[in-house]
């Protein structure tokens, strides 16, 4: 099944798709979930699947306006430096743990919405990457059991803003700017993907493909992402593990290359969907 959030009419809901519709699952709940984010809280998976299959009105993916997979995510936890490519390409050394940092839900949009270019860099960088959405509360979770806490994934753009990711050994500055990151377009869940399926990302900029990999290629996999965060927090249902991103961001392309107004950056996971983003260069205020 595939889960998304998205406004119709002015109003936010979520849904599945199915046969290219988006069945609004809120409408089919009688609201008895207000967002995916209660949903997966009440770990309703199977009542979601469930409603999705009854008949009631559908929309069609040009009338909707895409919303991150997760609006309102308690935590979104990002892997820096997880694909060897990478750690090539930045010359860091080696790492006997994942490099973790935290975003904010307000630096996201969703599927088809701009991402804003901000006034203070011209240093606006992609980097194409997987989430993994949890579905199961859990504490110092064992690799062997990360699977069962997993609602789904999705394709995440991890909009980097490199000179401010860069004024301190703290990457959260560059990486939060508001509107930043995509998220989207929607959930494949995790009766949808197998465990340790090999998923393929690649990214591209203006239909150029710059990044390419898979699941398999990560330094730290996912089960032992969900092992090593759990130690240090509770995962929650709906919070985001976004799991890194390989070589060829553009701070590192021969010369560099940084997203700009009227740019189209599309981060795909063959077995899920495309996330297509333009840019919007901010506009300074009168």
């Amino acid at each position: 099944m595939k889960l998304l959030s998205f406004r119709v009419g002015g109003k936010a809901t979520f849904g599945a798709l199915v046969n290219g519709k988006v069945i609004d699952l809120k409408e089919r709940t009688d609201g008895k979930y207000a967002d995916l984010l209660a949903a997966l809280q009440a770990g309703a998976l199977d009542e979601l699947e469930q409603a999705a299959t009854r008949g009631g009105p559908s929309y069609g993916l040009d009338s909707i306006e895409y919303l991150p997979v997760i609006p309102n995510p308690p935590k979104i936890l990002c892997i820096g430096i997880n694909y060897e490519t990478h750690r090539s390409e930045t010359g860091k050394d080696p790492s006997a743990k994942p490099w973790v940092f935290a975003r904010f839900a307000n630096s996201q949009v969703g599927h088809g919405q701009p991402l804003i270019a901000p006034l203070e860099s011209e240093r606006f960088d992609y980097e194409g990457e997987i989430a993994v959405i949890i579905g199961k509360r859990g504490r110092r979770i064992s690799q062997a059991a990360a699977w069962e806490h997993i609602a789904g994934y999705a394709p995440y753009n991890d909009g980097s803003v490199r000179d401010w990711q860069r004024h301190t050994p703290q990457w959260v500055p560059g990486k939060n700017f508001v509107g930043s990151g995509g998220f989207g377009p929607w959930m494949a869940t995790r009766g949808e993907i197998a465990d340790n399926a090999e998923l393929h990302l690649s990214t591209r900029l203006n239909g150029r493909e710059l990044q390419r990999a898979t699941s398999h290629d990560m330094i730290f996999s996912i089960p032992e992402l969900i092992e090593y965060c759990s130690r240090f927090t509770e995962l929650e249902p709906g919070d985001v593990i976004v799991t890194g991103t390989p070589g060829g961001v553009g701070a590192r392309q021969e010369p560099p290359l940084f997203m700009k107004d009227g740019d189209i950056v599309e981060i795909e996971i063959a077995e899920i969907g495309v996330l297509r983003n333009p840019v919007k260069q901010e506009a300074r205020a009168v």
